[in-house]
């Protein structure tokens, strides 16, 4: 049975992030198990690379995209310390205390998170993220505005098989769509482990 497209996006929700690791030797990637990322409030990603353009008898000869991924900011209503500490290598003392050293190395993480729809939400996942440190600001209590964080995120191409991201359809079977969260959607698999 063909299931509906939906006819609008909106919304962001069930933003998690999960920890890549790629072997050295053959460069295989895989996923830690994914963490939950509350407070996720906006996302902006804009498609990166340029437009290969190649002139030859006076005309576009071949044109190619060159796809490096995306680049942009996620918006949460606080970076997790969790998070602080797997990807942007912060280290929590034994008194509580989460230090940032200068010399602190990052982590690669796989985003995935979903937008809702008129039908049905859609799941995706961005395999290869890279995230800055986030500015440090706040202001005098005004009213009921409440602070919010942004996270620089760079999704490039995996190292292994140059997949950039996957998103659910309408037809995509309940098994995938039902385990989402459970493991990083892997196509060779088509159903996620657990």
């Amino acid at each position: 049975m063909e299931k509906t497209e939906n006819k609008v996006e909106y919304g962001l929700r069930n933003a998690h992030y999960s920890i890549v690791n790629v072997d050295e030797v053959t460069n295989a990637v895989t996923f830690g198990k994914p963490e939950r990322l509350p407070g996720a409030v906006t996302l902006t990603m804009n498609a990166s690379g340029d437009l290969i353009r190649f002139k030859a008898d006076d005309i576009d000869y071949y044109t190619n995209p060159n796809n490096q991924g995306y680049e942009g900011t996620l918006t949460l209503a606080r970076v997790p310390e969790k998070f602080r500490q797997e990807v942007l290598g912060e280290e929590l003392t034994e008194g509580g205390v989460l230090v940032e050293d200068a010399d602190a190395q990052t982590k690669r993480f796989a985003l995935l998170f979903e937008f809702q729809g008129d039908k049905k939400a859609i799941r995706h996942v961005m395999y290869y993220c890279s995230a800055n440190r986030p500015s440090e600001a706040s202001k005098t209590k005004d009213g009921g505005e409440v602070n919010t964080t942004e996270l620089t995120v760079i999704a490039g191409p995996r190292p292994d098989n140059n997949l950039v991201k996957v998103k659910t359809t309408a037809g995509v079977k309940d098994e995938i769509y039902n385990g989402w969260y459970a493991a990083v959607y892997e196509k060779d698999s088509e159903v996620p482990a657990a």
